[in-house]
């Protein structure tokens, strides 16, 4: 009796066992983890509001186009920072300071991108470089930085709204801001090189860029 019975269950025990391994090959294999976030190339913008801390002594001349900026405050306007953490009121910018408007689609600003990060490294210490990126996608801005090896801190505004406010439409457009945070000269001619950007800042903001 005892034997019959064990050849009527040994069957069923080897059916269910076969169903049970069946489910176990047919659950779905775990998803990998989403891939991270690329790291932002840019410097984060927690010391915008440090001023340099060396600072000429010499007064910015305030001749030719100078004199239609000069003395121009910078717009009462809070953007975020490309890298994230507190967003940032422009007027706390501490200057002197240079401020390229830029995009990755701009081919000019693509061109005198690089310049602008060779400013920022011989002249750390005196100036502050900082970058407003406009009408852009993340992305875009981010490649730009990583392919030309942009470091200075970048600043988001995709509002256009720095631009409505100095009623510049113009890509690339570049502010030079003096110590006193006031605006000394707007340049919208175009793509800079090193030699132009050291005049520049030489005559309006009085400070001597380093070869």
């Amino acid at each position: 009796m005892n034997r019959r019975l064990t050849l009527l269950v040994l069957p069923l025990l080897l059916v269910v066992a076969g169903c049970t391994a069946g489910k176990a090959d047919d659950e779905p294999a775990p998803r990998p983890p989403a891939a991270a976030e690329r790291p932002s190339p840019f410097r984060d913008c927690s010391k915008l509001g440090t001023a340099p801390t060396s600072t000429a002594t010499t007064a910015p001349t305030t001749t030719g186009t100078t004199a239609a900026a000069g003395g121009q405050a910078l717009p009462e306007l809070t953007l975020s920072c490309f890298t994230g953490g507190a967003p940032v009121a422009l007027r706390d910018v501490a200057g002197p300071a240079v401020i390229n408007v830029w995009a990755s689609w701009c081919g000019p600003c693509r061109k005198e991108l690089p310049a602008f990060q060779r400013l920022s490294e011989r002249t750390a210490g005196q100036l502050q470089v900082v970058g407003v990126n406009t009408r852009d996608s993340r992305g875009g801005a981010q490649s730009i930085g990583e392919d030309f090896g942009v470091r200075f801190p970048i600043l988001v505004d995709q509002g256009d709204a720095l631009q409505r406010e100095l009623k510049r439409n113009a890509f690339p457009l570049t502010l030079f801001v003096d110590a006193q945070g006031q605006i000394r000269h707007i340049d919208a001619t175009g793509a800079l090189d090193d030699a132009q950007l050291a005049k520049l800042v030489r005559q309006h903001l009085g400070l001597a860029v380093p070869a």
